[in-house]
């Protein structure tokens, strides 16, 4: 688009049939930056980030703070304070704010997540196995933090045996108006390398086809959602357990979660599972949850 055209300005002349003379045909370079900005206004960040490559005056245009504005969604003051900063984010274009939200951005103590789609706008929230409340995580008779390189976050919750099994997840956070869903990601088994190939030891998975998981969730305007799941595998791989979906209708207004999945049936002990994080996605977007 335009790469014939030359960029350079031109004076209007008319020859004796009152038409314009070839150096004075418009260009590219002749549009206004406001009207091209209204413009990109309209597209998807990857085109903007394409045209501005057209010409100087693309380029400029496609820098506005308006226009990168109407990008980002309408919590991302709430979460570039959590991530930048006030004094930051004060100096930055909004431009440089919505490259930065759409990294993958470490928040308290580098136990959660949050990051922007690029194209959607939309807000994915990961928490990591140390934000959850794990019942008996300080005893490692039952529980072990251990590191891996399958995670996210380089380490995941393991447990080895326990009758009275609870994760819990507790959140307040500005999402933008929208549907949510949200995950457990879980593994029967411990996974490790042996001469660079991936062995599951499943040894130590006992417990879970006696009786069903029990996954909850509420919010704090009156939401609630309730599921029982085996965990059934395939063994030796992650799976995402669904926990449940809430609604945001409110704009710029914080939503308080509580979510938790529990086998507290103490007449069996459960052991040999792998608990990575918990993911808050929005509903349309959960095959994307298979990249995770």
């Amino acid at each position: 688009m335009g790469a014939n055209i030359s960029s350079s300005e031109y004076t209007i002349e008319n020859d004796d049939r009152g038409s314009l003379s070839p150096s004075s045909r418009p260009s590219l370079g002749d549009i206004p930056e406001s009207c091209i900005s209204s413009f990109l206004m309209n597209l998807d960040p990857p085109d903007i980030c394409k045209l501005a490559r057209v010409n100087r005056t693309f380029h400029r245009a496609s820098s506005a703070d308006f226009v990168w504005e109407s990008k980002l969604p309408t919590c991302y003051k709430f979460i570039a304070n959590k991530i930048l900063g006030v004094e930051n984010l004060a100096s930055m274009s909004k431009k440089e704010i919505y490259v930065k939200l759409c990294q993958p951005n470490r928040f308290d103590s580098g136990t959660k997540e949050v990051w922007v789609d690029k194209c959607s706008g939309q807000v994915y929230l990961l928490m990591s196995s140390k934000s959850l409340k794990i019942t008996g995580i300080d005893d490692r008779r039952y529980w072990n933090y251990i590191p891996t390189e399958e995670s996210r976050f380089k380490n995941v919750a393991y447990l080895q045996q326990m009758w009275w099994v609870e994760v819990v997840g507790e959140l307040e956070f500005e999402f933008p108006v929208g549907s949510y869903s949200i995950f457990f990601r879980l593994q029967l088994g411990q996974a490790h390398k042996v001469s660079g190939r991936r062995v599951c030891n499943v040894d130590k998975v006992h417990g879970w086809n006696i009786k069903p998981v029990r996954f909850q969730l509420s919010t704090s305007n009156g939401q609630h959602s309730f599921s029982e799941f085996y965990l059934r595998g395939p063994e030796e791989e992650w799976v995402h357990y669904h926990v449940g979906d809430f609604v945001v209708e409110k704009p710029n207004e914080p939503t308080k979660v509580k979510f938790s999945l529990a086998q507290i049936d103490c007449t069996h002990t459960k052991g040999g599972l792998c608990l990575d994080y918990a993911i808050i996605s929005p509903i349309e977007f959960r095959e994307r949850l298979k990249q995770f």
